[in-house]
């Protein structure tokens, strides 16, 4: 080999080191960099006290919506009977929709200086909508779950909207209506319509229809 291309021989600890340098750094453990409930004040131009108020309410939206999501989530699985397709269909349509609201609640929570809840667990304890069982339900009580936890969801979130905006925090209060309330409205009429008992085959004469 001519002197132009030769090199001198990595000594090993210049491997070694090397190899250090790449080696991922593994089980790190440290203090929290903010403890959840508490507020890391960002230049939005709302008080500390709004944020922090509004970060709690978002963080009950946010348990409650992700129960729900995953409720979706769960009849979309179990869902059996004639109408197996469509609502198979519609539970996986509503249960994207509703993930959608989870990323933009969370985000909102951070945006205020607050902590996002995450995990199962901390969901399962925060959450207002009752656990269902963990085996399969027909068709009807599925939907009466969907549209109990849908009330609920909207009930807390017109009374949050009304109190962001005697706040003056417009964002939470726009998050609210324009997203949060109209979604879960559309869905309510989506589902709600399946529980219409109306014959599939035959109309009922009128004296039937009328009761007598």
């Amino acid at each position: 080999m001519s002197p132009k291309h030769s090199k001198p021989d990595a000594t090993y600890s210049q491997l070694e080191a090397g190899t250090r340098l790449a080696t991922p750094i593994q089980h790190q453990h440290a203090a929290e960099i903010q403890p959840y409930g508490k507020i890391a004040k960002l230049p939005v131009g709302l008080d500390e006290r709004v944020c922090a108020a509004s970060a709690e309410n978002l963080n009950q939206l946010l348990a409650d919506t992700m129960t729900l999501r995953d409720l979706y989530k769960k009849h979309h699985w179990q869902i059996t009977g004639h109408t197996f397709y469509q609502l198979h269909l519609l539970f996986d349509k509503h249960y994207g929709e509703q993930n959608e609201l989870v990323d933009s609640i969370a985000e909102r929570i951070q945006l205020l200086g607050g902590i996002s809840i995450a995990m199962a667990a901390d969901v399962a304890e925060t959450t207002m909508i009752p656990r269902p069982p963990r085996g399969r339900e027909e068709a009807p009580v599925q939907i009466s779950r969907l549209l109990e936890a849908h009330e609920l969801i909207l009930k807390e979130a017109r009374t949050m909207a009304r109190q962001a905006s005697e706040a003056g925090d417009d964002g939470t209060n726009d998050l609210l209506v324009s997203n949060v309330i109209r979604t879960n409205e559309l869905q309510v009429w989506f589902v709600a319509e399946h529980l219409v008992d109306v014959p599939l085959v035959r109309a009922k004469a009128m004296g039937a229809a009328a009761g007598e």
